[in-house]
């Protein structure tokens, strides 16, 4: 019995009837110890059918034993159920990984048991065993190796496996050990001629008296085959013999048996000696065997807890690749698992398990304490699912024997009886992929305590009662609740349920009296973390009573029973409590007027109505009886089934509106995703362009300025020449004259009377080499027209870094001005 989070104690339940061998006659907790609420609840819940198909996921048969005692024990604190789903989940991202797969099937665990515990007796292991633990390590390198594969890839994965990673990488493997094993023992388990000299000394003597003794044994054969024709070699506790159908009158030996009819067996006198040496050389062989077996137990001794603790780590993590295999088999969700708050009003707060996931990511609202949308009852699931491979089996099976007498020509009727039956099995299965189990929707606030469902019989309300608590117990073991999406689950500490079935009807629990017992026994042991499933409350008696006794009984859970108590009720008086009470809700199932049967969905604020009369109307009862009905039922009720009405249309119709508000809602997000994009797009085009062009005006400002300072050095070195110019020196000065009035005009720099006169051209810019500015001047940057700060200055290179605007630009001295 451990302590749980609230301060309550929770009792491992183990029902005998139900679990395996092992867990029998003082298994997990001993009979007198379980609660008997709990039991009924467990069994009426079919908590065990559940166990068993999850565990059913298991590779090992020590995996599927853990894995039962685990979810049918339902001892785990809250922390412990969200460390169990973190489990669960990083299992799941090992499967996406794919190749870092959890393969168990290859390892016998019930031999590497067997072969921890006679080392540890100091008894000799045999060669299977010895192979069960080279599997073992073998298994554990792999996925140690398959791990460390996946981290290098992305160093991420080590965080995403967490806790597995953990287990994994703490597996410790004794590599000499395999190496050993193998050395000594053969694949098939038999310890190998080499294991030592004198395992091959005494072998090869078992072989040579064997080979000896088969070649008397021919002889003897073919020397006696006229007497008799019904002699062959026989072997009698090691030792070769002749057996014969008839006496034997010139075969001296041992008479070993005789009967009439049945002929006799002799050990010939020849071979007795060889048999003796025979027996003597194999019992060497088997104490030599015994020997090498020995010295490879007294080896493993040296790692026996490290080979234990192995073995416990890898059925941990065939559990745990049992519970996330089932999930995703059936299409579990991860269940956002939270404490609620008590009721001295100090909250634990919620938590969603899974990697560190915030609260503030998760997409369902903390408004709710039960939030189970398109919900499925797990052992529907499983029993549709079975049904259908079944039928498909049969199609398949059917299909082949149509094919099998086709081949063999049997006759034309036959064949139209395959066909009919190949045709009904076809439809069977059309009929099942189009009626899969319904799932139910649960989406109670945090302020309501009591649920009141109604609605007719076999409409689904007791379904609806073992979906939440099914799926209340999977959340708390660590598996996902068959739900379609996202899903938030209060931790429970008890389940207790009070719901009719056939055993409780022979066991008479269905009476009231029965039934009375059974809550008050709920009401005493439930918890401000508990649970309560309330099957027909109020029934078994006068009608009157019953609805009074119900609402006393509601009322009370609601004031100090349980966290939440979910009841189905036929006492419209019931249906009250909400419009009295903020603790209370209504809901009712569905039913199709049209097609006069169950749709098996739940109508949220709505209370079920009568709908006996119509139906009766529906299929034919007279008129006459139909009025008197009316008039017994009242007026008043016909009115308030009437407003019942009013309110299922009004609900239906808010509910399309709901649905079309979704529908533009994710419209308008798509939109407005669509236009961020769009936005983002422009944005970069319009900075390509704007880069684009600056590149271009960059480009024409350098070849500007490459022309400019050729032609201004071809001035300078004419305007140092003494002699007159010539004709052609008048046409390149008029040339160097046209030139430079265009880079003038790009740079805006010289005017135009400085152009005309080339010495005073050549006279400014060396008046601007001799100006060389410093860090943190203004100068004018003639390619982009405007003024720059001096960031960096290199006069011995002639160039210096300015910051213009938002772009830093790194330029030559000549480029800019002061």
């Amino acid at each position: 019995m451990n302590s749980c989070a609230c301060g309550k104690s929770i009792f491992m339940i183990v029902s005998v009837a139900s679990t395996p061998e092992r867990f029998k006659n003082g298994g997990i907790l001993k009979q007198s110890q379980k609660p008997s609420v709990h039991h009924q609840t467990l069994r009426v819940l079919e908590w065990d059918k559940l166990c068993h198909s999850v565990s059913s996921f298991a590779s090992t048969s020590l995996g599927r034993e853990s894995t039962w005692a685990q979810l049918w024990s339902l001892d785990q604190t809250y922390q412990e159920s969200l460390r169990l789903l973190d489990e669960t989940n990083a299992a799941l991202e090992i499967h996406k990984h794919g190749g870092c797969t959890m393969d168990f099937s290859t390892i016998d665990a019930v031999l590497v048991k067997s072969a921890i515990q006679h080392a540890r007796r100091m008894l000799p292991v045999d060669g299977n065993e010895a192979m069960a633990v080279v599997a073992l390590l073998q298994l554990a390198e792999t996925l140690q190796l398959n791990l460390k594969a996946a981290i290098k890839e992305d160093a991420d994965w080590y965080k995403r496996f967490m806790p597995i990673s953990e287990v994994i990488m703490g597996l410790v493997i004794n590599r000499s050990l395999v190496k050993l094993i193998q050395q000594v023992v053969d694949e098939d388990g038999s310890v190998k001629d080499s294991a030592s000299s004198a395992l091959k000394q005494s072998r090869d003597q078992v072989r040579t008296l064997e080979r000896k003794l088969y070649q008397l044994m021919d002889s003897l054969v073919r020397n006696n085959v006229n007497e008799t024709s019904s002699l062959e070699v026989s072997n009698v506790d090691g030792r070769w013999c002749i057996k014969s159908g008839a006496n034997l009158t010139n075969l001296k030996g041992l008479l070993l048996s005789s009967g009439s009819g049945v002929g006799s067996i002799i050990e010939p006198l020849s071979a007795i000696p060889l048999n003796d040496e025979l027996q003597k050389a194999r019992a060497l062989a088997a104490k030599a065997e015994a020997d090498v077996l020995l010295k490879l137990t007294e080896k493993m001794q040296m790692d026996l807890e490290d080979i234990e603790k192995l073995l416990d780590s890898v059925i941990q993590l065939d559990v745990i690749n049992a519970r996330a295999t089932y999930g995703l088999s059936f299409g579990g969700t991860c269940p956002d698992l939270f404490l609620a708050e008590n009721k001295n009003g100090s909250s634990t707060g919620a938590h969603l398990s899974g990697h560190g996931t915030s609260e503030a990511s998760y997409p369902i609202k903390r408004e709710w304490t039960l939030h189970l949308p398109k919900a499925y009852h797990p052992l529907l699931v499983q029993q549709h699912r079975e049904n259908l491979q079944k039928a498909r089996k049969d199609v398949s099976l059917a299909i082949s024997e149509q094919r099998r007498k086709k081949l063999q020509g049997e006759k034309f009727n036959v064949k139209e009886e395959t066909d009919i039956n190949l045709s009904s099995l076809e439809m069977q299965v059309t009929r099942l992929e189009q009626s899969p189990p319904v799932p139910v929707d649960f989406f109670i606030a945090q302020r309501t305590r009591v649920l009141v469902i109604t609605g007719p019989n076999t409409g689904g309300k007791t379904i609806c009662l073992k979906t939440v608590g099914l799926a209340a117990m999977m959340a708390r073991s660590g598996l996902h609740v068959l739900a379609a999406e996202p899903v938030r689950i209060p931790w429970f500490d008890y389940v207790f349920a009070d719901i009719g079935d056939e055993q409780s009807l022979s066991q008479s629990l269905s009476t009231f009296s029965g039934h009375l017992k059974q809550i008050s026994d709920i009401k005493a042991q439930s918890t401000n973390q508990s649970l309560v499933l309330l099957d027909e409350v109020g029934a078994g008696t006068n009608p009157l009573e019953g609805a009074a006794l119900g609402m006393s009984l509601l009322e009370s859970f609601a004031e100090t029973g349980a966290l939440l108590t979910i009841a189905t009720t036929h006492h419209s008086e019931l249906k009250t409590l909400k419009y009295s009470n903020d603790a209370f809700e209504n809901a009712c199932m569905e039913f199709d007027e049209v097609n006069l049967k169950p749709t098996y969905k739940i109508l949220w604020g709505i209370p079920g109505r009568s709908n006996a009369i119509n139906i009766a109307e529906r299929l034919g009862v007279p008129k006459k009886v139909l009025d008197k009905a009316r008039e017994q039922y009242g007026a008043a009720s016909a009115e308030i089934n009437e407003v019942i009405i009013d309110m299922e249309r009004f609900k239906q119709e808010f509910q399309e509106r709901v649905n079309d508000a979704r529908y533009y809602l994710m419209l308008s997000r798509d939109l407005y995703e669509n236009l961020l994009v769009t936005k983002r797009k422009l944005m970069e085009h319009g900075t390509n362009q704007r880069y684009g062009k600056m590149r271009e005006v960059s480009e024409a400002a350098a070849v500007a300025r490459s022309l400019l300072h050729k032609k201004v050095r071809q001035l300078r070195s004419s305007a140092t020449r003494p002699s007159q110019p010539t004709a052609a020196d008048k046409s390149q000065h008029a040339s160097a004259t046209s030139n430079q009035h265009t880079a003038a005009d790009i740079n805006e720099r010289p005017t135009t009377s400085e152009s005309k006169h080339p010495a005073k051209v050549a006279q400014q810019s060396s008046s601007e080499k001799k100006r060389v500015p410093k860090v943190g001047d203004m100068v004018h940057v003639s390619s982009l027209g405007k003024k720059a700060t001096v960031l960096e200055v290199e006069s011995s290179k002639g160039q210096l870094v300015v910051q213009a605007g938002n772009m830093k630009l790194k330029l030559k001295l000549t480029d800019v001005e002061t």
